[in-house]
């Protein structure tokens, strides 16, 4: 009998693949022209490549401002990184979506106010680790009582560190990092700075030694009113997402891998996709920028010094992921919407990301997320990581990997749930492997590129006329939030741009 049995004999496990699985792999199964039958036309005024949340909101843009839109997904669903799965009974998110209130006027202004309407916040969200433990709603109110009342920071001091995150611009030359910022309002007072890093950390993949203003604008965001999610689960948003695009005149294709972006002296053309060709002026690429460059364009229709600060951008960390499915009829109790979670001693952005797992975030799905599905629990626990860690794995190595991960996470879970194990009837992980495959993200990131990125995303269109890109890049762009308002600010740069032309 193997180990993880023994461990655990009634948890039901995904079977290891038959085949490794990666992009090479992936990007040999092109589509046939079938998948194709929903491209009405010859000939688009703007084509979009990818349904992340950012390309599905230049879509919807798009469309709502007269254009003909044709999306093209290469998976058979909707939604990037916004996305889910079923298994063995269960719906599973795949990965941690936590958003600030934002997110409620992005979907009312540019979705529907239904959508809107189901953003809610939670009610719980719990920190600990060997340097404390603590409850907070995630609030600016709330975390400015735990640091004057829990870390005994002055008040004064509290405020003047919000003031200085409120002032922060992008367009500030300030080459000051989030450990200088850090340094500057809370010295040496590391349990501090773990409970104000660590779950920007999770969110975006950043470090204490990056530019602060990538930090001040993602925390600011959250700091307004606290931690929000999507109550109907993943699945229902991107179905009725897919629903209002259809409303809105967007032809929609998946299992539509693109080949090419082609373009003729300096303009997009059109795409190939499929082995078929199709016509536009406008090409918003929803993909990384370095497929988008590297494979989709090609480097060699770009200026050499834009190659090479392209080649200078760093791709942000990776992420793991375990899902538990708790068995029809059993319950847990609650015990926090989110759960950070560590055993190691302080804030380590390194130990964050190693194979041997210290930190999770355990994401707790209630029967009230999704009120159809007959009082369900699952759990998602997600962790960062880097995608070489994983991808120089044997195949055995890497089922072992995925084996050991299970079974960690579940002995931690039992702390906060005892006897939790006896509840949960499957288990499945997921690697930066897995990301990379199903998204095609360059080395499986979860979080895009790191800030330079941006720059590159947004000079684009002065290198090669009509080609846009909404994709996750420079960590402000990133998360939900950042992706969907990524993709209005693309969207209405792209209707400029064909009004101009036409």
């Amino acid at each position: 009998m193997s180990e993880d049995k023994e461990n655990s004999p009634s948890i039901r496990r995904a079977r290891p693949h038959k085949f490794r699985r990666d992009r090479a792999h992936r990007e040999t199964k092109v589509g046939r022209e079938t998948h194709l039958k929903n491209a009405t036309k010859d000939h688009y005024d703007v084509i979009v490549i990818g349904s992340g949340l950012g390309g599905m909101t230049s879509a919807n843009c798009m469309a709502r401002q007269g254009h003909s839109v044709l999306l093209l997904e290469q998976h058979y669903i909707l939604g990037g990184l916004a996305q889910y799965f079923k298994r063995a009974g269960h719906i599973f998110d795949i990965s941690l979506h936590g958003f600030p209130i934002g997110m409620k006027k992005t979907l009312r202004k540019y979705w529907s106010k239904e959508l809107a309407d189901n953003i809610h916040q939670v009610k719980s969200v719990r920190f600990d680790n060997p340097q404390f433990t603590i409850d907070t709603t995630f609030t600016r109110e709330d975390f400015t009582r735990i640091l004057v009342e829990e870390f005994k920071i002055e008040r004064e001091q509290v405020i003047a560190f919000y003031d200085h995150l409120a002032k922060m611009n992008y367009y500030d030359q300030d080459n000051s990092t989030t450990r200088e910022l850090f340094q500057k309002y809370f010295p040496d007072r590391t349990d501090v700075w773990r409970l104000l890093m660590e779950p920007i950390t999770y969110a975006n993949g950043s470090t204490l030694d990056e530019p602060a203003i990538s930090y001040g604008i993602v925390f600011s965001n959250f700091m307004s009113k606290g931690v929000y999610i999507y109550h109907g689960g993943t699945d229902d948003m991107i179905d009725k997402m897919e629903v209002i695009m259809k409303e809105n005149g967007v032809d929609i294709c998946t299992s539509a891998l693109v080949q090419k972006i082609n373009t003729e002296n300096g303009k997009v053309t059109g795409i190939t996709v499929n082995g078929k060709t199709f016509s536009t002026n406008c090409v918003i690429s929803n993909a990384g920028i370095h497929p988008t460059i590297n494979r989709l364009v090609g480097r060699e229709n770009f200026k050499p010094e834009f190659v090479q600060q392209l080649d200078d951008v760093k791709v942000n960390t990776s992420s793991t992921q375990v899902y538990l499915g708790i068995r029809k009829g059993e319950d847990i109790p609650f015990f926090g919407d989110l759960v950070f979670t560590s055993t190691h001693p302080e804030y380590d952005a390194d130990a964050l990301v190693d194979m041997e797992i210290t930190s999770r975030t355990f994401s707790v799905y209630y029967p009230e997320i999704r009120p159809d599905r007959d009082n369900r629990y699952t759990i998602v626990a997600s962790m960062n990581a880097r995608f070489d860690d994983w991808n120089n794995l044997s195949d055995e190595e890497y089922q072992v990997a995925k084996n050991k991960m299970i079974d960690d996470t579940i002995k931690i879970l039992e702390k906060y749930v005892p006897g939790i194990r006896e509840k949960i009837d499957y288990a499945e992980a997921g690697t930066p492997r897995t990301v990379e495959y199903y998204t095609l993200s360059e080395m499986g990131t979860s979080f895009g590129t790191k800030f330079e990125g941006l720059e590159i995303s947004s000079q684009m269109p002065k290198e090669i006329s009509g080609l846009y890109h909404a994709g996750s890049v420079g960590i402000i762009m990133s998360g939900w939030l950042g992706a969907a308002n990524y993709g209005v600010i693309v969207s209405n740069q792209a209707d400029k741009f064909l009004h101009n032309i036409n």
